[in-house]
């Protein structure tokens, strides 16, 4: 069963960071991640990725790294995400 996943961060600005996440996708993908960016238009600066992950464990994984962490640095990440997991209950 897959996951829903919704992660909030501060950003300094939506474009880098948009940018910044759109190049991540191949590393999304090989993770079995599936995921798209959106800025709050009640605050530009917070970033919202809400996606599909194969599980709550396979998404920590990814984005526990070291790798991760400096991708989310470099796209103008300012805050610690916060990070929701949801699952229907079928």
């Amino acid at each position: 069963m897959s996951v829903k996943v919704i992660i909030s961060m501060d950003i300094e600005d939506f474009d880098s960071w948009s940018a910044g996440f759109n190049a991540g996708s191949e590393h999304r993908k090989a993770a079995g991640i599936e995921a798209k960016a959106y800025k709050n238009l009640d605050n530009p600066n917070n970033g919202v990725v809400v996606g599909t992950v194969p599980s709550k464990e396979a998404f920590l994984a990814f984005f526990s790294t070291p790798e991760q962490a400096e991708r989310m640095k470099s796209a103008g990440v300012i805050s610690q995400p916060v990070v929701k997991f949801l699952e229907t209950q079928d």
